[in-house]
Parts: structure tokens; sequence; C-alpha cells
């Protein structure tokens, strides 16, 4: 079997747009990935193109000899836009491998270690209030866990005392809500420059027994986040934003985190996850991988969950409705709080390519933050 062709797929998605892979083959087996979307999603669609000179003529059934050629012949480190594209050739892949052999991706991985995968999904709301009635909606819809940010969306404008007091209030409205059964993320998004400063709202919160804090502090230096696990007793969970088992290994080393996150559409693809999960495993870390992304990540996601012994919980955005419901011509199921796994061959699932003209690219970007005297804030 030799790959063929390879084809991308920019679906508008409201805040983002997703980025679909597909690669062909000549035995009529084709393969589905999703690459991360960075904003700059044109450029990761030609990434996508650009690796897939290395898969052209090849066998797809060597996944690791594939993967070693588009990292390493690109001979300079890549970066967010083509870790993205690599990664979703890499789910491509994946997909045909099972489909060839006529069982789920989660065989080819070592086998189940669970029957289903505890998900998460998003509250939301701008006052405590709002945000408490979100979080019991959830509740009501059988989840046992959800997240939210602590911090109000006018951070950079108001005091680190008012924002402590703020974060505490959201927090505590959200609890007493739903109460001490159901599990609390709170993602801080990177906000905070300093450990110490970070220390203090997570101290503030701890009271309110959080899963984890997710990113209080940017990813860039490790020796800030091992000062801040040693300021404070909640679980600190990092990782949608490094690449391959190379950017986790620091973390893990100097034991600065408790949960790494992973993002499958942004690392480097589902057998790259699952390394660096092995990694954790070795320091008694849990694994919740970020997703943020459509419902073929998940899709991704809900195979590396089931295979892997140290998963905790997973990141998860409903598929009951459009466009995610649409694009894809099942999507999987949640029961009780759980993501139910896939049963077909490969990754379970396969794109409804007549929905996604319904959906055309637009050009999306993030939103910008400034501090009182102008400054840039962090996002």
């Amino acid at each position: 079997m030799k790959i063929t062709e390879v084809k991308t797929f920019l679906v508008h998605a409201g805040e983002r747009n997703w980025i679909f892979v597909k690669v062909y083959t000549d035995e009529g087996i084709e393969g589905i990935g999703e690459a991360y979307n960075t904003l700059k999603d044109r450029a990761t669609e030609q990434a996508v193109h650009h690796l897939a000179r290395w898969l052209i003529g090849q066998d797809p059934l060597r996944i690791e000899h594939l993967w070693q050629s588009m990292y390493r012949f690109s001979r300079f480190p890549l970066g967010t836009i083509e870790m993205g594209a690599l990664s979703g050739l890499e789910h491509a892949l994946w997909d045909i491998v099972g489909k060839a052999f006529g069982t789920p991706v989660y065989n080819l991985l070592g086998g189940r270690c669970r029957d289903k995968n505890r998900v998460y999904v998003h509250a939301g709301g701008q006052t405590p209030e709002e945000l408490a009635q979100s979080a019991v909606s959830i509740v009501k819809m059988g989840y046992t866990a959800l997240k939210f940010g602590p911090h109000p969306r006018n951070y950079p404008l108001i005091s680190e005392n008012a924002l402590i007091k703020e974060a505490v209030a959201r927090v505590k409205a959200v609890r007493e809500a739903v109460g001490d059964a159901v599990d609390i993320c709170l993602d801080i998004h990177g906000i905070f420059f300093n450990p110490i400063a970070a220390a203090k709202i997570i101290r503030a919160l701890e009271e309110y027994k959080p899963l984890f804090v997710e990113e209080p502090l940017l990813y860039e230096n490790v020796d800030a986040w091992a000062k801040l696990a040693a300021h404070v007793n909640t679980s600190l969970a990092t990782g949608e934003r490094l690449f391959t088992r190379y950017g986790f290994r620091e973390l893990l080393e100097k034991q600065a985190v408790d949960i790494i996150q992973p993002d499958p559409c942004a690392c480097g693809g589902i057998l790259e996850t699952k390394k660096i999960a092995a990694m954790a495993e070795a320091y008694y870390v849990y694994v919740a991988p970020h997703n943020p992304m459509g419902p073929v990540a998940t899709a991704v996601c809900a195979h590396i969950d089931a295979s892997t012994p140290n998963f905790l919980i997973q990141e998860y955005i409903p598929d009951d409705r459009p466009p995610r419901s649409e694009v894809v011509v099942k999507p999987l199921e949640v029961e009780g709080g759980y993501l139910k796994l896939p049963t077909k061959p490969g990754l379970g699932l396969e794109l409804n390519e007549e929905a996604l003209g319904k959906y055309p690219y637009q050009p999306t970007f993030r939103g910008t933050a400034y501090h009182e005297d102008g400054s840039v804030a962090l996002t």
C-alpha cells in the first residue's frame, strides 16, 4: 500500500477554523486527521502540503519512520504551525493503519485500559451568578466535571487584590452551586508573569478544592513552575503549548507539575502523545489532553485516553450542535459524563465532505488585552 495524495479542508467554526487532513492510498483506504488551529490557518494548511512530500509514494504503515522523516528532514526545529501540520498527518496515518487491520486505533496502542473516558466541559458567565448557573446546567446534563477561568475578563485593569477577590467570588459561587461531588478545574491562561503572584491567587482558591489549576504561568521558565509548585497545595497543570517529548522533559524532571496537557493536534500526534504520557507515568504525573478543536480531534484523544494508564480526564466540547454535529458522519457520544469509545476500525468516524462546504474558511483573530498603563497583558 502506498500514499497517493493528501488533501486539506478548512472549516469555519465560529471562533476558529478547523483544519482537517485527509490521506489517500492506492488501495482505496483513506485516513483523516486534524491539525491544530493557531489562527495562522492558511500557513498550517500549506505546511501540511509541504510535509506531505515525504509521504507521497510511501507505505502508510511505517508511521514512526514517516514521522521521523517529516521531523528530521525539516532540519530546523518545527514550530507551532509545522507541528500542527505534522500532527494532523500522523492522525490520518493511524486511521489508515486501523482500517487496514480492521480494528480501532487504541487496540494498536496496547489496548484499552478503560471502557470509557471521563470528560469535563466549559462553564461560562461574566458574573459569579451567571457562572454558577452555567455550572448547574452542565451538571444537570450529566457531567461530573467542568472548567472555567477564575479571573474576570477585565483582569488587566484591576489590582492584584481586586483580582483575587473576584476570583474567589467566582469559584465560591460555583462550588456552592454544584456541591463537593463535582470536580472544578480552573484555567488561568498564563496571565501571571511572577510565580509568587500566581501562588497568591491559587492559595486563595484552595479551600474550594479545584481538581487542578491550569497554566497559572506561561511555559517558558520551568524553574518558575518549580518555585510555584513549592508554594501551593493544589495540582498544577500545563502543556498545551509544548511540542514533542523533548518539550516536556525538563518539566517532568524538575517535578514542576502534577498533570500534563499535551495536545495531540499540536505536540506531534498520537504516538508522540503516548510517548509523552509514558514519560509522565515514570514521574507519577497524570495526563489530561488539551482539546479545544473539532470532532476529529476528540476522536484522536479518545484512543489515546483509552490506552493510557495515567490518563486523568479529557477536555471536551459537545458535538451535538452544528457545525460539530454535521462535519463528521456520526460524532462520538457522551453518557453520564463519559465519552463512549469508538468501536469502528481506525479513528472510528468519517468526514461529511458534503457538509464541509456549508462552513467556508473565514479569517479569525484572537482578542487582545492591555494593562491600564498601556502595556501588553498576558493572554
